[in-house]
């Protein structure tokens, strides 16, 4: 499959269109992906070799150098997010590439003395084949945060990139082939659905899954894998508040709210969902964020005027109109602040940025996670309402605090459960730092030095070896 997005003859509507451009993987590829990767895990040096382990991250961050704007423009023409974003994206696999370049050269063990001749040694070791399925929203990072971990520990790997991003598939798959110094069958791509994943992650010779997704999918992801007891890495779903306190500087924060909620329409995990207001703050701020938000331009994604590109599909654009009619509609429920509910599809994905005032915690548009520039507005009266209402759902992936109090930032980010916590500002990620979430947000941490975690396997080995004699 492969995409782009077809203007209206006046501009104002976008759609997304697919048409057939490549073949599509069936369960017997995929099997054929498998027994590959594990040839070359068991039969030659790939998990031994940690200087080649780093000259293929190397020579991959270079190939995906080369062909930066190329990347760039498919992803936008594929999901729509604008170029700038898509840059950005593009260089954070570059950045994800070097790290784990440099870490593979850099994993060590331990050795210890238990008694006089008697030592143990611990030793860190690839845990054998990965399996890394990529969601469409971010196909070139979020493949490279977890290609990059399971190449540098030694892995062997099996990739299924999102069926929805077919011309960025290719375009690594190119690069990887373009690496002088890659072994045959190291790295693997499928290209297929459901049944493809399903094989992936229930085949007793893939060791390590990673995944990055919905929490249903990841939760099904679990359910097939327990009887092979697999490694997991579950990046799921969020629902990220941001905490606005009375003392932050109003104007900088509408700016970086709104930046973190509307970045790929909303369509990320770590995307502001839920913003949570102190009462003293609501009459100055939440006008603001209202005002700032019906101002952004919506659009073509590769527009330079354009601030946030369209929704992903017109599914997404119709679940997005049937949350708003739901708030709109509500007698006691959300109140709609920002927003535009339309029937039909007058322009197609191209939907603005949403406010929804709710003072309801347990609203489902509060608990689920909308995935679209959504964005719940509540107020809170002190430092411990605020931390209960976001602590309040089963998601706990990301939030930020804004505050000109550092103590009480760093007070209320370690009361938060969540994976990642910002302090006057929302959404940085870079390699150097894990991420990861709680409960429904899922497993494990992806990026620093833990992203090596769910491809390695510890190994101890003990020797006793005498003394030598004395007198």
């Amino acid at each position: 499959m492969a995409s782009g997005w077809r203007a209206a003859p006046d501009g104002r509507c976008l759609f997304r269109e697919r048409f057939r451009a490549h073949h599509c993987a069936d369960e017997a590829l995929a099997e054929e992906a498998i027994q590959a990767a594990r040839r070359a895990f068991d039969r030659t040096n790939w998990a031994h070799a940690p200087r080649l382990r780093a000259a293929v991250l190397n020579e991959l961050a270079d190939a995906i150098a080369a062909r930066r704007d190329e990347i760039a423009h498919a992803i936008a023409a594929e999901n729509g997010k604008v170029l700038p974003h898509c840059l950005h994206e593009t260089d954070a696999a570059i950045s994800e590439a070097c790290y784990y370049g440099g870490l593979a050269r850099a994993i060590f063990g331990r050795v210890s003395e238990i008694d006089e001749g008697k030592q143990s040694t611990v030793s860190q070791e690839a845990i054998g084949t990965a399996a890394i399925i990529v969601p469409w929203n971010a196909p070139s990072t979020l493949l490279l945060r977890s290609l990059g971990p399971a190449l540098a520990a030694g892995c062997t790997v099996v990739v299924k990139g999102a069926h929805q991003a077919p011309t960025v598939n290719r375009i690594f798959a190119e690069c990887l082939a373009a690496c002088p110094s890659l072994p045959a069958g190291v790295v693997n791509a499928v290209h297929g659905e459901i049944d493809v994943a399903r094989a992936l992650c229930t085949h007793v010779e893939i060791d390590a899954v990673s995944f990055t997704g919905s929490s249903a999918t990841g939760k099904a992801i679990m359910a097939g894998a327990a009887p092979t007891l697999k490694r997991l890495s579950l990046e799921l779903g969020g629902k990220a508040s941001a905490l606005v306190f009375a003392d932050a500087d109003i104007g900088a924060v509408v700016r970086e709210i709104l930046n973190g909620a509307i970045a790929h329409a909303g369509q990320m995990c770590t995307a502001v969902a839920r913003v949570l207001v102190e009462a003293q703050a609501w009459d100055s701020f939440v006008p603001a964020l209202v005002e700032a938000a019906r101002g952004v331009t919506v659009g073509d994604p590769i527009d330079n005027k354009v601030r946030m590109g369209p929704l992903f599909d017109l599914p997404s654009a119709e679940k997005y109109q049937a949350n708003l009619a739901a708030a709109a509609a509500a007698q006691a429920g959300p109140t709609l602040l920002a927003g535009e509910i339309r029937g039909g599809h007058p322009r197609g994905n191209v939907v603005p940025p949403a406010l929804c005032e709710t003072r309801d915690v347990a609203h489902r548009l509060v608990q689920e996670e909308l995935f679209a520039p959504i964005i719940m507005v509540e107020r809170f009266s002190d430092d411990e309402a605020a931390v209960l209402s976001a602590n309040g759902t089963r998601y706990g992936l990301a939030a930020s605090v804004f505050t000109g109090d550092q103590a009480r930032a760093r007070r209320v980010a370690r009361a938060l459960k969540s994976g990642t916590d910002w302090i006057n500002c929302h959404n940085r990620l870079f390699a150097e730092a894990e991420t990861g979430g709680y409960r429904d947000s899922g497993l494990g941490r992806l990026h620093g030095l833990e992203g090596l975690a769910t491809f390695m396997e510890t190994k101890h080995v003990y020797a006793e070896f005498g003394r030598l004699p004395t007198g």
